[in-house]
């Protein structure tokens, strides 16, 4: 049973964590708390140093380490290969596609407004690990800081990102300057 809940965990993380392995740590940290006898916010942590500093995608070293720890060597492969398969599948059905829509102009601002997305989930991750260090706050405590007004914020730049089509950083440097003022 612990094999099937860490594919399932983990093919999850492998679908919905666009933007390399950083913005697999959200997920992970809601997986350990969901999950806390597979491992603790501590042991994220070392986990997260661990995966850094050796060799090779840090959210495919996230999945074995992660893996490993409920689950042994079998789960480590089994959390690979979940996380990898969700990306292995999009990218065959989208190659497929992808060569008869590729000057689609739907296509290409998809493409563009994904990154402020992904600049987002990167964001969070940091703040997740940073705050804590910083102001004693367990990471769960980290998450009640984000409100409906930061969600709105963020559909107001999307929106500005389809209309308007300026660089992302331009709208990651409005949002910034929006969240200082009015302290989100």
């Amino acid at each position: 049973m612990i094999y099937l809940l860490l594919f399932w965990e983990f093919f999850k993380t492998g679908l919905f964590a666009i933007g390399g392995g950083l913005a697999t740590i959200p997920f992970l940290m809601d997986i350990s708390a969901r999950h806390p006898h597979w491992y603790t916010m501590e042991e994220l942590s070392n986990m997260i140093a661990v995966s850094e500093s050796t060799p090779g995608p840090i959210g495919i070293n996230m999945a074995t380490y992660v893996g490993f720890s409920p689950g042994g060597v079998l789960g480590g492969i089994i959390a690979t290969t979940a996380i990898v398969l969700p990306s292995l599948v999009i990218i065959m059905v989208i190659a497929g596609f992808l060569s008869k829509f590729r000057e689609s102009s739907i296509v290409q601002n998809t493409f563009y407004s994904l990154r402020p997305a992904v600049i987002g989930m990167l964001g969070v991750s940091l703040a997740s690990m940073i705050i804590p260090l910083f102001f004693n706050l367990s990471a769960t405590a980290v998450f009640e800081f984000i409100n409906l007004k930061a969600v709105a914020l963020f559909a107001l730049l999307l929106f500005g990102i389809l209309k308007f089509k300026k660089h992302p950083i331009v709208y990651i440097a409005i949002g910034a300057i929006i969240g200082i003022i009015f302290k989100f």
